[in-house]
């Protein structure tokens, strides 16, 4: 199974951003658990970083033809207005799973809206780290109960 995690703009300053809303985590610290809980659950994970949109779109179109089984994407900021990489998303046929460290409903009224919420399979939000192997998890179990 190929689980490809995608992490959008400002998340490579994990570890020294906000760390009240994020914590001290690095990315290459959530990447490792992510290989970890990989394994444990047969499922091999690519992780992918970019600040910028364009990329984010190319990549998402990498993963269609690559027929990956399920994508994470913490796309931070860009959750909430942007629509190229909704559109890409919306090419994919395997489950997506929408994820972020921090509670986006409990946060900033721009914050509560995600444009991605009515295509991809379910989110997860305000759990810290946790998010993403919560996310993980799903994707696989999703995975699993659609073969």
């Amino acid at each position: 199974m190929k689980v490809l995690m995608l992490h959008g703009v400002n998340h490579n300053m994990f570890g020294k951003r906000d760390p009240k809303q994020y914590g001290t985590i690095t990315l290459d610290e959530i990447n490792a658990n992510l290989h970890k809980l990989g394994k444990e659950l047969g499922a091999e994970v690519e992780c992918y970083q970019t600040n910028h949109e364009g990329d984010m779109c190319e990549r998402i179109h990498q993963g269609y033809f690559d027929k990956v089984d399920a994508v994470l994407i913490n796309a931070g900021a860009w959750t909430h207005y942007s629509y190229a990489i909704r559109d890409a998303l919306a090419v994919l046929t395997c489950p997506v799973v929408e994820l972020h460290m921090s509670n986006i409903h409990a946060r900033e009224e721009f914050r509560h809206k995600s444009v991605f919420a009515e295509i991809v399979k379910g989110q997860i939000c305000g759990f810290g780290a946790d998010s993403y192997e919560l996310a993980l998890r799903a994707a696989v179990s999703a995975v699993q109960s659609s073969k």
